[in-house]
């Protein structure tokens, strides 16, 4: 799965990079002491994740762990072996369940050993998914995107894609430390606080350390893209939108202004405050769009002009409708929008 699915400009004047250029794929940058900024290939327009690795008591505790990959792979060995100089991994901190984000996690954990660090919800659901790889599209899956509006085309590409999530992260340890919203974790001589988000995924974990003004935020605030919030087959009538947009809001309220953001994608930068109100106003006015969009009855699809800039191809539809659909849903909780099934089981979406 990947993030940053729509590019969203972050007002510049307002954001600050203090860094000139980042790591090179399997060395590292000292963002603050103790703290290590890394970076891991990925597949894809996004080319490279930031990971992170925090000074511990007797070795490093890693933050992400980028996507199962054999490239990845060779990037972490050569970190063990010029970063860490040795030294073991104490500990897996995973911010959420994204493969590009926990996909190695059990494989260093069963090279050093280290324990796995996550948010309940993550840890499940990724297992879930997990179990989904080699099984046949299911019939609810084929009924959520007939009903957005797809094209047998279309649905023969679902069929032959489902179950890829499992091929793209070694198999999780079968426990877990269970990380908690609020929560404090001393990581060598620093306090880190969970700070958890919800939208992009279901229990996202931030860590924020007030010591050193650093927030480590995932890929729960970007500063060049905005992150996919999407409804998906399994819990189709959800709201996953004013989850992103009440924890965005909440975070604002929890994290001073002056930290250094270190992102999943892209750059650290400074500005937490500004690029939160401009995500949350970006997705207020994709709300508005979508509603001007629905003078007369439209499919999911029929609205994806509203939200994108680019030409919606087979191989990023899913990502597409489901960000559609999370504005759409928005919408009918905020009680803007109503829906009915044609004959077909397709959706039709009309102002109330």
């Amino acid at each position: 799965m990947k993030d940053g699915f729509e590019e969203i400009e972050a007002p510049r004047a307002r954001l600050v990079y203090p860094f000139e250029g980042g790591p090179p794929l399997g060395g590292a940058v000292d963002v603050a002491p103790g703290v290590k900024w890394m970076r891991l290939p990925l597949l894809g327009a996004l080319s490279f994740i930031n990971v992170w690795a925090l000074k511990d008591e007797g070795g490093w505790a890693v933050v992400d762990t980028g996507m199962r990959t054999k490239e990845t792979a060779d990037a972490w060995r050569t970190i063990f072996a010029e970063v860490f100089e040795g030294q073991p991994v104490t500990r897996i901190f995973v911010t959420h369940m994204h493969p590009d984000h926990v996909g190695l996690a059990g494989w260093i954990a069963r090279k050093h050993p280290a324990r796995l660090w996550m948010t309940r919800l993550e840890y499940l659901m990724c297992r879930v998914m997990a179990a989904d790889t080699g099984r046949e599209a299911p019939e609810d899956g084929v009924r959520f995107y007939r009903a957005a509006g797809w094209d047998q085309e279309a649905l023969d590409h679902y069929h032959s894609r489902f179950g890829g999530f499992g091929k793209m992260l070694y198999p999780l340890p079968d426990s877990f430390r269970r990380l908690t919203d609020g929560e404090e974790i001393l990581v060598g001589d620093h306090l880190w606080r969970v700070v958890v988000g919800n939208g992009h995924s279901p229990e996202h974990a931030c860590l924020y350390c007030p010591t050193l003004k650093l927030l480590i935020s995932g890929d729960q605030v970007l500063p060049r893209i905005s992150s996919n919030v999407s409804v998906f087959p399994t819990e189709p009538d959800a709201d996953p939108l004013l989850d992103w947009l009440t924890s965005l809001a909440r975070i604002k309220t929890q994290i001073p202004d002056d930290v250094l953001v270190l992102p999943a994608h892209n750059d650290p930068f400074y500005g937490l405050h500004a690029r939160i109100d401009h995500l949350i106003d970006g997705h207020e006015r994709g709300l508005s769009q979508v509603v001007k969009r629905l003078a007369e009855p439209k499919r999911a699809i029929d609205v994806f002009g509203a939200l994108f800039k680019r030409p919606i191809t087979p191989d990023i539809a899913h990502m597409a409708t489901g960000e559609a659909l999370a504005h759409l849903n928005c919408l009918m909780h905020r009680g803007r929008v109503t829906r009915a099934a044609d004959d077909e089981g397709v959706a039709w979406y009309s102002l109330v």
